[in-house]
């Protein structure tokens, strides 16, 4: 070892009697003692790592989209466009989670499946919320989370509250751009049917964008997002067909079908139109 490498190593803090450590400030005793498999095979350790960094994942895009939305609605769209690009970004962590849980194979899954029960990925409480951050809104879902009141009210909240999209149309008024007063105060729990008042003020940031320029960062960062998501979903799908075919899912949804249907629902439909009328 040189001089020089024995000095580095001098300055390294070894002495955390009385000084917080790495694993401590993460609680990584917890978090690594949280895979507690439910039968003895290999490969179960894989499911539930993939699903519990999944649920991390979307735990930091909720995070994330809330404070976005805050921020649009603050006119601080500056702050925002930072936190939906690294929105993005997360999602291609998810995206590539697929990757590694499609190295499972049907004869391993069938090993530990039932010891699931009706426990299902369809229950994910956080998914549950992004896709209401997102304005995708199903009030069937929410009595899956009866058996918790706290987790219930939480979703209800959320499901009552505007998405990122009302935020993002609420600008467009405040630009001085024509929106529907029928769109502007909706009923938030209902799902969003696009409006020909929306695209038309779409269109117009889209056809002066030096004018429009903050909107129009805004529209591409969303069509970000809702790009990714449905990458999400289409490689969700294929690894749900690719290690069980099209059996029931566990949480009794038809599996592959219900994924497929899914696949259709645009989150910010005049986004996409207006790319056609252009």
């Amino acid at each position: 070892m040189s001089d020089k490498d024995s000095k580095e190593n001098e300055k390294v803090h070894t002495d955390f009697k009385e000084r917080m450590t790495y694993g401590e400030y993460l609680h990584l005793d917890e978090l690594l003692s949280a895979q507690k498999r439910l039968s003895s095979h290999h490969d179960e350790m894989l499911f539930i790592i993939i699903h519990q960094v999944s649920e991390l994942w979307m735990k930091l895009i909720l995070h994330e989209l809330t404070e976005s939305i805050y921020a649009i609605q603050k006119g601080e769209l500056a702050s925002a466009f930072k936190m939906l690009a690294r929105v993005s970004n997360i999602q291609v962590q998810i995206i590539h989670a697929w990757d590694v849980l499609s190295t499972l194979t049907p004869a391993e899954y069938i090993e530990f499946r039932d010891k699931l029960g009706q426990a299902s990925g369809f229950q994910s409480y956080q998914y549950r919320m992004v896709e209401f951050a997102l304005g995708y809104k199903t009030p069937h879902v929410l009595k899956i989370y009866q058996k918790s009141p706290e987790l219930h009210e939480e979703l209800t909240r959320a499901y009552e509250s505007p998405g990122i999209y009302d935020a993002a149309i609420q600008k467009l008024a405040e630009a001085g751009l024509d929106i529907s007063s029928d769109v502007l105060h909706r009923d938030y729990t209902k799902l969003y049917e696009k409006d020909p008042t929306v695209e038309k003020a779409w269109m117009r940031v889209y056809k002066d964008v030096d004018q429009y320029w903050d909107l129009y960062q805004l529209a591409e960062k969303l069509v970000d997002i809702e790009d990714r998501l449905q990458q999400w979903r289409f490689r969700h799908m294929k690894t749900v067909e690719r290690i069980i075919g099209h059996k029931t899912g566990t949480g009794g949804s038809s599996g592959v079908g219900y994924l497929k249907k899914v696949l259709d629902h645009r989150f910010f439909p005049e986004l996409w139109d207006v790319r056609t009328s252009l």
